[in-house]
This record gives C-alpha cells, structure tokens and sequence, in this order.
C-alpha cells in the first residue's frame, strides 16, 4: 500500500498540469517542416501551448525551425466575475 500511494503522489505533481503559452514568431518552412502536411506561416506570430515537462523540447524545436520566442507565460483559466 505504501507504494502505491508513493506512485499516486508523485503522478498528481503540480508540475505535470502545468501549461505555459509560448508567443512565437518567424517560424519559416524548411526542409524538415516539408514532410509536414501543413504549411508554415511566415507572417505575425502564433502561439503554442506546452505542458511544463515538454519546454525544453518545444524550445529546441523552434529554434531549429527558424522561430524565435517573444514570450512565455503560464496559462491560466479564464473566469468570467462580470455579473
């Protein structure tokens, strides 16, 4: 029991539910974004949600595509007091 209550514990960390919205901009095609089956926009920028143990991934692979991140924040949920 005392195992498996270890493993829960660990599994329901805050880190794990954790999203941060990356702004991004100056993403270009390229030969790797080729074998894609969407295009690549050039223009503005876009934004990109990552789950927290995904960041450092996320940010190597946009570098490599070309782009360069003008923001980070954690997302958070709207409520809406407008009453």
């Amino acid at each position: 029991m005392l195992g498996k209550s270890a493993l829960t514990r660990a599994s329901s960390s805050t880190s794990d539910n954790r999203i941060f919205v990356y702004e991004v901009e100056g993403l270009r095609q390229s030969d790797q974004t080729e074998q894609n089956n969407y295009p690549i926009r050039n223009s503005s920028t876009i934004l990109i949600q990552v789950p927290y143990n995904r960041m450092n991934e996320q940010m190597r692979r946009i570098s490599r595509l070309g782009g360069k991140i003008v923001n980070i924040r954690p997302l958070t949920e709207i409520t809406s007091d407008e009453n």
